[in-house]
């Protein structure tokens, strides 16, 4: 038979080996699996986090829609990949998005689809797009 303390110790013991897997558990979600600005065109069609360097930017204020373009890793007309917040959508940004994101490494979680040939991604939200830490 088990002694009281002995039980107390195994129900603590279990306690402790369930709580450390939970953890884990919520450890490995938070490490969500991006892809380069160079793969998303592997990747049209599908919800992906697409991560790169913003490095060339523009408001075209006097277009149709007012798009904002932020292109990662390799600029306009190379672009690898283009991040578009139309005009409507200009509003939600604290700081104009050309200003603000140029030259920063970001990820930006949507649907990517294709335009002309490039892989693109329509951001309608800020919380789409979020900031890496430089290293």
């Amino acid at each position: 038979m088990l002694t009281d303390h002995r039980l107390r110790l195994l129900i603590f013991s279990s306690l402790v080996v369930w709580l450390a897997s939970q953890i884990t558990t919520s450890v490995s979600y938070a490490q969500e699996k991006y892809i380069t600005a160079k793969d998303a065109a592997s990747h049209v069609g599908e919800v992906q986090t697409v991560c790169g360097t913003v490095v060339s930017t523009k408001f075209a204020s006097q277009s149709k829609k007012q798009p904002t373009f932020l292109n990662l890793d390799q600029p306009f007309p190379n672009q690898v990949f283009t991040i578009v917040i139309w005009g409507s959508d200009r509003a939600k940004v604290t700081q104009p998005p050309e200003v603000f994101y140029q030259g920063k490494r970001i990820c930006v979680k949507g649907m990517i689809k294709e335009f002309r040939g490039k892989p693109e991604m329509i951001v309608n939200d800020p919380s789409q797009i979020t900031m890496v830490p430089s290293q």
